[in-house]
């Protein structure tokens, strides 16, 4: 027991230094998480235990339940088309620049570019809406266009890794069936609940949305999807109901900001090999590079299709050229399942660590769209 407080001592230290950081430097406090994680992982040599696991797999739910949440559903309808058309071209042409520069440039096998192409694919909705909330852009018509194409991006890679490899059985019909429930009684539930319980001490509303969501959690990891899949679902199905319940949003927000979050981000960090940077940084520039120019021959140009300003456009781009949980987690199935080396699933999640922070930094210093926050709109929101 000794050991564990000792653990947790030091991740909880790391997690108020970068608070602190964040503060005093005004940077997004989750890419400042990643930033200490490196160091926690490099220097202090930090512990991932199962239980900070666990932690970080419920802050990932909680970011990515959230996200869809605070999605209003008149602004989700107003920009659907733009969304689905940005975030399936996030995902493609990644995928197909991935898998071209893997198997023909750096002679992967045909396995592992498929790998490299569906890590390079994503977009990280927790990291996107981490600096959304931050930065005061996800009550907007841009910011919630963003999450939402955010989360198309990252449909295609959940489904391109079970198409490529996982397969489907009964187990995904269980999960379906189950989530396609919860769709359809998981409102009416909650205003009962809501109405009889809100604003008790206790919380009963809070924990009758985490009990919704590590449910659904469970069974996407059963089906063999991922627990974050179904939160953004489920968030955008109640996002409606919680229209007039935003404290109690705020509320998850604070408690998943304070208690899982840093793990998350965190730990994402330390999962980053200094060493492995050096000696491959060749490779990880190379697949950068890739990831990130092919978001732009894809993601600008319908940005401008769309009637994006230019600063707009190029903010919207870069924040689609973020990764992270998927990412990680496709890579961290190639590893398990043999279809990449260790070297190989260092460099991959080094990239994708990479890119939560380069295109973030670069869009929040130069391209943040202060105009919005004036009252204006994007000239693609009008």
């Amino acid at each position: 027991m000794e050991n564990t407080y000792w653990i947790a001592t030091q991740w909880i230290l790391l997690a108020l230094a970068a608070s602190i950081i964040s503060i005093r430097l005004g940077m997004s406090v989750a890419l400042v998480e990643i930033l200490v994680g490196i160091f926690g992982g490099n220097v202090m040599h930090i512990q991932i235990t199962d239980w900070v696991n666990f932690l970080a797999s419920v802050g990932a739910v909680i970011l990515t339940f959230l996200a869809g949440a605070e999605i209003n559903p008149v602004s989700l309808k107003k920009n659907l088309k733009q969304s689905m058309a940005i975030g399936i071209l996030s995902f493609l042409l990644p995928f197909l620049f991935g898998m071209i520069v893997a198997f023909y440039f750096l002679g992967w096998d045909v396995n592992a570019a498929k790998i490299t192409g569906i890590a390079l694919s994503t977009t990280s909705v927790a990291v996107v809406y981490a600096v959304m909330v931050e930065s005061k852009l996800s009550a907007t018509s841009f910011g919630q266009s963003i999450l939402a194409a955010c989360f198309i991006t990252d449909l295609g890679t959940v489904l391109a890794l079970g198409l490529l490899f996982t397969g489907f059985s009964y187990k995904i019909l269980i999960f379906t069936g189950a989530l396609v429930l919860v769709i359809l009684v998981g409102t009416p539930l909650a205003k009962r609940v809501f109405k009889i319980y809100s604003g008790k001490v206790s919380e009963p509303e809070i924990k009758f949305v985490l009990l919704i969501l590590l449910l659904l959690a469970y069974l996407a990891v059963y089906s063999g999807s991922e627990a974050v899949l179904p939160a953004y679902i489920i968030g955008l199905a109640m996002a409606g109901f919680f229209l007039q319940y935003k404290e109690t949003l705020h509320k998850l927000r604070a408690i998943g900001f304070v208690a899982f979050t840093p793990f998350y981000f965190i730990k994402a960090g330390s999962l980053v090999s200094v060493k492995a940077l050096i000696t491959t940084f060749s490779l990880i520039a190379l697949l950068l590079i890739v990831k990130v120019a092919a978001k732009f021959i894809g993601v600008l140009p319908a940005t401008m299709f769309f009637k994006y300003g230019r600063r707009d456009g190029i903010y919207t781009t870069l924040l689609m050229s973020t990764g992270l949980t998927f990412g990680t987690i496709s890579a961290l199935y190639g590893l398990t399942n043999q279809y990449i080396t260790n070297s190989q699933y260092s460099v991959i999640v080094s990239v994708v660590i990479l890119s939560a922070v380069i295109p973030t930094l670069i869009a929040q210093k130069f391209f943040f769209p202060r105009n919005l926050l004036k009252g204006g709109q994007s000239d693609g929101n009008q």
